[in-house]
């Protein structure tokens, strides 16, 4: 199958750090692949590389067949590349159906179509498990609730690769049973690129894995695979005791 999205030769360097150094990486449609590794893998910079939030240093991206290399975020937003933040980026005095009518309104030939507006509005966030506090403002739900009305934000864009950066960070148990459904659903019409940390929910969801280590590929495989891999045990899942940990 035809690669979404490849990179070849990514880097991007600050002075003697390479923070991501030289990554040839692909991702085919429909995938489910999480992104691993130890705090300051590149793992974060890497999937700013992609959204082009930063500029590399050397290398290539390639999204659908298109050199997106160059390209602003707003156009990559335009080709269907939509990115959730480590940290909660909505809109905290507005409310969460504000929030999300924003990228609505850019995905509309004419956004002033209320009706069209609050239909997709509305269905982003029952997605999300969010119907009903669309009226609350957004700085007063709970950090959890924030991360999910952020991804109802991307959902909005209607995406055809999702990036979600920790998106479980601070969603209860309940929450995250119910994430994992929503991200097996996201995927019957897009791709999912994941960064996370919590390990039971990467080998539940992932199809494949990628482990980032020293801004470098450590290894990719399936999730038997990589928790069967010795080296990604050794640099970031620890023993098989205590590989549920976030590491």
């Amino acid at each position: 199958m035809t690669p979404l999205l490849t990179t070849r030769g990514l880097a991007r360097h600050y002075g003697g750090l390479k923070a991501v150094d030289g990554v040839d990486f692909s991702v085919v449609p429909g995938e489910i692949r999480a992104i691993i590794g130890p705090n300051g893998a590149g793992k974060t910079t890497f999937v700013s590389l992609i959204c082009g939030r930063v500029a590399p240093s050397a290398g290539m991206i390639v999204f659908d067949g298109n050199d997106v290399t160059n390209l602003p975020p707003h156009r990559r937003v335009r080709l269907g590349i939509a990115y959730t933040f480590q940290i909660t980026s909505v809109f905290a005095n507005l409310t969460a159906y504000d929030n999300v009518a924003l990228p609505v309104q850019r995905t509309l030939t004419d956004g002033r179509r209320h009706g069209a507006v609050h239909a997709g509005v509305m269905s982003a966030l029952e997605r999300v498990g969010l119907a009903g506090r669309e009226h609350d403002v957004a700085g007063t739900l709970s950090y959890g609730h924030q991360r999910l009305l952020e991804v109802a934000m991307g959902l909005a864009l209607k995406p055809r690769l999702l990036i979600l950066d920790e998106p479980t960070q601070g969603l209860s148990d309940g929450e995250i049973e119910n994430f994992i459904t929503l991200v097996r659903e996201i995927a019957r019409d897009a791709t999912v690129l994941l960064i996370e940390h919590n390990m039971p929910v990467v080998m539940e969801l992932a199809d494949r894995i990628t482990v980032m280590n020293g801004g470098r590929i450590l290894a990719e495989g399936t999730p038997q695979q990589i928790r069967a891999n010795a080296d990604v045990q050794h640099a970031y899942l620890g023993t098989p005791e205590e590989e549920g940990a976030d590491g």
